[in-house]
Order: structure tokens, then sequence, then C-alpha cells
């Protein structure tokens, strides 16, 4: 489907780079099939994105975002992490679903990956998420001033960005 993509627009984007445009093909072309199975078999499709990755453009508009419920939209990608690890070793009484780890191990320890590309992590352009969550808990939970997140450490040239897409990603979410 990506190939088909690239060939059919490829007269279009002819002597112009590759970019995210590229890139966000094969999240909307997985979102066309899950789509297409809930559809069909009448399935609920649930997004995928987290607050962390929803809050700075990381979950792709009719991709990622696509879906009839976002399970994780308030669960910053720290916590999802954890949950995992709960999860894994825990199961509520009425929960249903086997007993033990049901989330494999390497989807809890491997770096984080839009795996859009290659050899693509997060932390490619976005600091650790650790970083990013506490930045995005100041901004969104407690409408921290950027002065009052750089006095807990953070590079205020860090915090304008991670602002900068904040604000970009909400405009994106509102059209």
């Amino acid at each position: 489907a990506v190939e088909t993509y690239d060939a059919m627009l490829a007269p279009i984007f002819a002597g112009r780079a590759q970019d995210a445009t590229e890139e966000n093909f094969q999240a909307r072309a997985r979102a066309v099939t899950l789509m297409a199975l809930s559809n069909k078999f009448g399935f609920m499709l649930l997004t995928t994105g987290n607050k962390s990755e929803m809050s700075v453009g990381y979950a792709t508009l009719y991709g990622d975002m696509c879906g009839g419920y976002s399970v994780l939209k308030d669960v910053y990608k720290i916590a999802v992490f954890d949950l995992a690890r709960w999860r894994n070793q825990a199961k509520p009484d009425l929960a249903l679903g086997p007993e033990g780890r049901v989330i494999p191990e390497n989807i809890i320890t491997k770096p984080p990956s839009a795996e859009l590309k290659p050899d693509q992590f997060d932390q490619d352009s976005l600091p650790d998420y650790a970083v990013l969550d506490d930045i995005l808990q100041g901004l969104i939970e407690r409408e921290d001033s950027l002065d009052e997140i750089v006095a807990r450490g953070h590079d205020i040239a860090t915090v304008r960005r991670i602002r900068r897409l904040l604000y970009i990603a909400e405009y994106q979410r509102r059209q």
C-alpha cells in the first residue's frame, strides 16, 4: 500500500524531498486496513496514540488517531509502560483474558518508535519520554510557566520546542 501511494504521488511530488508526508502513508494505510476489518466484522477500532504522542503530534491524523475510542488518550507514555508491566504481573479479579504475561517484554523494553521509516526512534527527534512527560505535565496539567518548568531542570530551548509541538498538535486535532 505504501509503495502504491509513493508511485501514485511521485509525479506530483517530483523535485521535493521526502518528509513526514511519505512517512505518514504507512499509518494511514494501516488505518484503512483496520477500519475495513472493523466495518466488515463489527469490531470497534481503538486508537493507538497515548497522551505524550498525541500532545506532540506523534499520532498521525487519519492514521493512529483513527478509531472509535482512544483508550490511552489521558495516559502519558511512561505510565503506559508502567501499566504494561503491572498487567504482566497482575490480573484484576473481574478482568477478561489470560493470567500471566500478556504483553511481550520487547514491547516494553525496546526503544519507542513510530516505525514509519527504517531505524527510526522517537528519541531521534524528541527528548526521552521521562523528560517529555514531565514537560507536558507542566504545560498541560499544571499550566506551569516556562520558568517553572526550566526551574525543574529542563533546557529552555527544549521546553519551548515541546510547547510549540503541543500547540501545533492541538491545532491539528481541532481541525
